[in-house]
């Protein structure tokens, strides 16, 4: 897929929220249905290459195949770094997926941190680009990091993310928001508030993605939560509720139900999503439930791909 054709559905995106008022931006109810995708929807299982066994990228991609994923994810990569993960990954039969860079410094009250922060995400967007990543993950502030408030930091960070959006479509990828539970961060906790962003920041590689460990807390619908960001959402987190593997919320809590993906998976066939679903989480287990990833991450993927097989839509 050449660049033009990874950004189109960026670009679509980006004009049908640019029209949206707030009104047209709030969440959809559960009883209201998205308009008909494009495409049918793919489940396309991967995860963050420190959680798959193996003793270089080549071993790492063998185990992600044999497990029944298709992609890996890796950290902030430097334009030499992106050109040597996708050299090493060619012919392995798995794909690069999200580089999840976490934290610049875009709403810090220091004008110079601020500039210092939209330099560095550049860089990471160079790396992305270079590696053919499908995005740079990105999270404005942690409750520990100087920031400004909602109304002040938005005006702020929309103003730097058209700059640095354009800047990721000419490296042929896009930034990824990532909102947080509040225990986490208190600036951006919501889907609808991520879309929010796209649509003040006007630039198409402004995107956003969903981590099924911080919706469980956050969301009051997931399925809704995936519609409303019809056409922006290209990355999305797996994680149980406890953040360990999916189907091992029983391991620590045998009292409660297993933390359920179907309704977001319900949201994500409704909007047609087409990028990675990936693992974010514990895959070692503890001392009392020691889990071996080798054994376990299959049972996961297993499982997941029966979540996906219930959420008709």
């Amino acid at each position: 897929m050449d660049r033009r054709e990874f950004l189109k559905g960026s670009l679509l995106a980006a004009g049908t929220v640019a029209g949206m008022g707030m009104a047209g931006r709030r969440a959809i109810g559960a009883e209201e249905k998205a308009a008909a995708p494009a495409k049918p929807a793919v489940l396309k299982l991967c995860s963050q290459d420190g959680n798959v066994p193996g003793k270089d990228i080549k071993e790492k991609a063998e185990n992600i195949l044999k497990f029944g994923g298709c992609g890996l994810e890796f950290g902030r990569l430097s334009p030499e770094r992106g050109k040597q993960i996708k050299e090493e990954l060619k012919g392995a039969g798995v794909a690069m997926a999200a580089c999840c860079a976490g934290y610049f410094p875009l709403i810090d009250p220091e004008a110079d941190k601020r500039k210092k922060g939209v330099e560095d995400l550049k860089k990471a967007l160079d790396g992305a680009g270079e590696a053919g990543s499908t995005g740079v993950i990105f999270v404005p502030a942690f409750n520990n990091h100087p920031q400004m408030n909602w109304d002040e930091g938005l005006k702020v960070l929309a103003e730097h993310l058209h700059d640095v959006g354009e800047h990721a479509v000419k490296c042929g990828t896009r930034i990824l928001l990532e909102p947080l539970n509040k225990g986490e961060a208190h600036f951006m906790n919501r889907l609808e508030q991520a879309v929010t962003i796209c649509h003040e920041s006007k630039s198409a590689g402004i995107c956003l993605m969903g981590d099924f460990y911080h919706m469980c807390k956050e969301e009051k619908d997931d399925e809704a939560a995936f519609v409303c960001a019809s056409g922006l959402c290209h990355h999305v987190h797996l994680a149980s509720r406890i953040r360990w593997l999916p189907g091992q919320d029983h391991l620590r809590e045998p009292d409660k139900p297993e933390r359920s993906f179907v309704a977001g998976f319900r949201g994500l066939k409704r909007i047609g999503f087409q990028d990675f679903c990936s693992l974010e989480c514990n895959t070692k287990g503890d001392k009392t439930h020691p889990s071996d990833p080798l054994v376990e991450i299959p049972k996961s993927f297993a499982f997941l791909k029966q979540q996906w097989e219930e959420a008709k839509i």
